[in-house]
């Protein structure tokens, strides 16, 4: 029983943080869409390989359905470079299409087979450790386990190479053509990562959360940081995280674990979306509402700088009639004064507002600007 949760778990986390590595590239290049129609079009490829060699294991399927994800990049930037179509309905014709023609040929040339779309669009990751690599009489472990592990290193490894091209190509392809670098000749191996990434992780874990792995960590990452190399690693261990807690909520109340990993993604990025620090959207809420108050006293101060040593100081400066020379809300009015008293902008002398220092400062500052 503990063997079968470590198979899985180890299939999911290898899983996740393969697909984050470029799926980071994908979210920066706001090419996601790219991920979703590699992992429905590979299936052609797949089916026609399996024609050719009658074997669900060979290698062949993964190199024909990787090609399949290849040719699949090439068919929308064909359909994008007439201008007659943008790159979303390109994909959109694209996807469907191929994903339908291996529909096709599983029901015309292989009517006995089974095909279960559930299965092929949500995975299902519990029967991932039941083919198992067996060398010699020994178990070595889930297949999918090394499949995913050996494209982690084959993406690591890309990456960490190519991380000035890829960095330079994602940022500013105009400025790495003119210092010499391929940026289409980068494009294409980032895209073929892709696909191969797709490829290894659609048996296991199905098409829906291929998409989300590739697209949901590395978008929750750029939340927290500018950095790319920060966000690469912040990536893969928020796809881990994602990974782990969906499995266990999947095994808590029962449910698909793939469908609880695309769950967890989602939930993980609203959380982070809500509460990181500076970039979160309550600490943006928090800082319009300070910039409000901050304003509002700004106003104030100027005011009574305006009129301060004039006759008509005392008037201008009375708490009671403040609203009405502001034209506020009374109310507000109350709430800006108490603001201002506390920090030290102004302070009160029975019911006359006097300007401090600090409040001068503020004053005069704002006017200069």
């Amino acid at each position: 029983m503990l063997q079968g949760h470590l198979d899985i778990l180890s299939i999911a986390i290898v899983t996740a943080a393969a697909c984050a590595l470029p799926g980071v590239f994908l979210v920066l290049r706001r090419m996601t869409l790219m991920s979703d129609a590699i992992s429905h079009a590979i299936l052609p490829g797949i089916v026609i390989a399996f024609f050719l060699t009658g074997n669900l294991s060979s290698p062949l399927l993964i190199l024909a359905a990787a090609g399949t994800g290849v040719l699949t990049v090439v068919f929308v930037e064909l359909l994008q470079r007439t201008k007659l179509v943008k790159e979303d309905a390109a994909i959109g014709l694209t996807f469907p299409a191929l994903f339908s023609i291996g529909v096709i040929l599983i029901s015309r040339f292989a009517g006995n087979v089974h095909l279960d779309m559930d299965v092929v669009l949500l995975g299902e990751l519990a029967y991932a450790p039941l083919n198992r690599l067996k060398i010699f009489g020994s178990d070595l472990g889930p297949v999918p386990l090394y499949v995913m592990g050996t494209i982690l290193v084959l993406n690591l490894i890309f990456v960490v190479v190519f991380y000035k091209e890829l960095k330079l190509v994602t940022f500013d392809a105009s400025l790495a053509a003119a210092l010499g670098f391929s940026p289409t000749l980068i494009h294409y191996g980032l895209m073929t990562l892709v696909s191969v990434t797709t490829v290894g992780a659609f048996d296991a874990v199905g098409s829906i959360l291929v998409v989300a792995l590739i697209a949901g960590p590395p978008a929750t990452a750029y939340l927290m940081t500018d950095r790319l190399s920060r966000m690469i690693i912040l990536s893969a261990i928020i796809g881990c995280v994602n990974a782990v807690s969906g499995y266990w909520i999947a095994f808590l109340f029962d449910v698909s674990i793939a469908g609880a990993i695309a769950t967890m993604t989602l939930i993980i990025f609203v959380l982070v979306f809500l509460v990181v620090p500076n970039r979160g959207l309550i600490a943006i809420a928090r800082r319009h509402a300070r910039q409000k108050w901050e304003f509002a006293q700004t106003m104030l101060v100027i005011h009574l700088f305006n009129h301060e040593g004039l006759p008509e100081a005392e008037t201008e400066s009375a708490i009671a009639d403040l609203h009405e020379h502001l034209s506020w809300d009374p109310g507000f009015t109350n709430q800006v004064v108490k603001y201002a008293l506390s920090n030290r902008c102004v302070s009160r002398k029975e019911t006359q507002l006097i300007l401090t220092a600090h409040g001068r400062t503020i004053a005069q500052q704002a006017l200069v600007q």
